[in-house]
């Protein structure tokens, strides 16, 4: 499947969603050299933004990853509003719309320290690292315990880089 990550961003930012990037694309966008097959975010839970979210995904077509083909599934801000995290696959990727992440709650909490950043020619908000950090030791994952030495990395030259300046 063809992965067109910028026609997500695009489609977010065209619907006036509010959201920051999660996960190894946040990483990547940051400039950690980590691999990734999707693209995570993390969404406000208000009822405008949750429709806004149906409208900016509907169209490329969302179906819950894993789960049968034949399994009656629409995409809507009803369903947003009765579930909260959603592994979805899409025309263009697979897409994590996430309304809680472990060891941080939503959102309201993670907006606060997130940065922003130019992704695919849009300036978004993007998961800090330190945040980033925190989400991954939280949620335990063998994947995400690897990820966190080149975190962890990237956080300490990131540091060091600030103390020269």
């Amino acid at each position: 499947m063809p992965q067109d990550y910028a026609r997500v961003i695009r489609n977010l930012d065209e619907h006036k969603v509010e959201f920051v990037i999660i996960g190894a694309m946040a990483a990547v966008s940051l400039g950690v050299p980590i691999v990734t097959r999707d693209l995570d975010i993390c969404y406000r839970r208000s009822k405008p933004n949750m429709a806004a979210l149906a409208n900016a995904l509907g169209p490329l077509h969302p179906k819950l990853r894993g789960a049968p083909s034949d399994l009656p599934f629409k995409f809507d801000s009803a369903t947003i509003e009765h579930g909260n995290n959603f592994t979805l696959v899409t025309d263009v990727g697979d897409v994590d719309a996430l309304g809680y992440i472990t060891g941080l709650d939503g959102y309201d909490q993670i907006i606060k320290t997130a940065e922003t950043l130019e992704v695919y020619g849009i300036q978004v908000k993007v998961m800090s690292l330190e945040t980033l950090i925190k989400a991954k030791k939280a949620t335990g994952r063998t994947k995400d315990k690897l990820q966190l030495l080149e975190l962890e990395a990237a956080l300490r030259l990131r540091r060091e880089q600030a103390k020269d300046l």
